[in-house]
């Protein structure tokens, strides 16, 4: 059985992005864009939604003035396999597929079915699954920023947590790691 991780980026406030018009997140420079070409490397599903897929999609064609970290998460992506989440969409890319009914199920059956790490992508996704007890551990990458508004990391949910570890890691980001309780 897989372990699913919904991981992703947040001000010290716990934004994911911030307030439309104002300060956002830093953008990965080359040490700690590196460190998430691993996890990339490592994971065998990554599962979004929607408006994380569409934001993702950037990664699908290489870009002449991309730095080397750049273009060596490019094709990880590539090669990873995706599932999205959406009702909206009617298509998706190459190496993804769509799931816009019952993705409740379709999301049991892949973790039950996969072994490795289920990498889930979006606050809204994730919050769906909390409430199922789908998701194993929350990797909160905290950037030393204030956002003072935006898109919170944990939407409208209140998970029960256990400690895991913290490590620092470049830009002097700092991973916490929680399991649900």
């Amino acid at each position: 059985m897989a372990t699913m991780i919904f991981g992703m980026m947040a001000s010290l406030d716990g934004y994911i992005t911030g307030p439309e018009g104002g300060p956002q997140l830093p953008v990965p420079e080359a040490p700690l864009h590196r460190y998430f070409n691993q996890l990339m490397q490592g994971t065998e599903i990554s599962v979004c939604g929607r408006k994380l897929y569409h934001v993702m999609r950037y990664w699908e064609e290489d870009q002449a003035d991309w730095p080397d970290e750049a273009r060596e998460f490019a094709p990880l992506w590539r090669a990873t396999p995706k599932l999205v989440c959406s009702t909206t969409l009617r298509e998706v890319g190459p190496n993804a597929r769509l799931v816009s009914e019952d993705a409740v199920g379709a999301l049991k059956h892949l973790k039950d079915e996969t072994e490795g790490i289920i990498d889930v992508g979006g606050a809204e996704l994730a919050a769906s699954l909390e409430g199922l007890g789908l998701i194993d551990e929350y990797h909160l990458y905290i950037y030393p920023v204030v956002l003072g508004g935006g898109k919170p990391f944990f939407a409208g949910t209140t998970p029960k947590l256990r400690f895991l570890g913290q490590q620092i890691l470049p830009q002097d980001v700092v991973l916490l790691r929680y399991a649900a309780a």
